[in-house]
C-alpha cells in the first residue's frame, strides 16, 4: 500500500510540474519581449542643447511662420522670449493672428512650451540688442533686469491660478 501511495505521489509531482512549467513564457527565435524599456528622448534634431542653439533654434521656428519678418530670442534657464519683427503698416488683429500662429508652433516644440512672443517694436528691438549681446558671449545673467522689465511688459498681471480671490 506504501508503495501504491508513493507511486501516486510521484506521478502527481511530475505531472505537475510538467503542467506547471508549460505555463512559462518561452521565448521563441525573433521574438522580442513586449515589455522591454524603450528610452525615449525628448530632443530636436540640429539643436546642441545650450541656451544659444535653443534661442537660435526658436528664432528659426518663428521665421517660419508666414508673416515674420525676422525672430530673434534670449533663453534664460527653462524660459524663452521671442521678439517677433512684422510689417509695420499691418493691423493689429492680424499682428495678434501671426503671434498666436508663433505661439502654436512653439507649443509643439519641446523648448519652446515656456516661451513668450511679443510683436511690439520696442521691445523686439531690445531682445534683438540682448540676443546680439549673448552670441557674443555676454552671459544673459548679466540682462537679468533687463528681461525682468520684458516679461512684466509682456504679461503685466502673473499671478497664482490656484489663489483665491481676495487673499494674497
Amino acid at each position: 500500500m506504501k508503495s501504491k501511495t508513493a507511486f501516486c505521489a510521484a506521478v502527481l509531482l511530475i505531472a505537475s510540474a510538467v503542467t506547471l512549467s508549460g505555463c512559462g513564457n518561452n521565448a521563441r527565435p525573433g521574438q522580442t519581449a513586449q515589455n522591454a524599456r524603450v528610452n525615449v528622448q525628448n530632443t530636436v534634431r540640429g539643436v546642441d542643447g545650450t541656451d544659444n542653439g535653443k534661442a537660435a533654434h526658436l528664432a528659426q521656428l518663428a521665421r517660419g511662420v508666414r508673416g515674420v519678418n525676422d525672430a530673434n530670442c534670449v533663453v534664460f534657464g527653462r524660459f524663452a522670449i521671442v521678439g517677433i519683427d512684422v510689417d509695420p503698416k499691418m493691423d493689429r488683429s492680424r499682428v495678434g493672428t501671426i503671434k498666436y500662429a508663433v505661439a502654436e508652433a512653439f507649443r509643439k516644440d519641446p523648448y519652446g512650451a515656456n516661451a513668450m512672443v511679443t510683436a511690439d517694436i520696442d521691445l523686439a528691438q531690445r531682445i534683438r540688442e540682448i540676443s546680439a549681446d549673448v552670441q557674443r558671449g555676454r552671459p544673459v545673467a548679466g540682462f537679468a533686469e533687463e528681461l525682468a522689465d520684458i516679461v512684466g511688459r509682456i504679461m503685466p498681471n502673473v499671478g497664482n491660478p490656484n489663489t483665491p480671490v481676495g487673499q494674497k
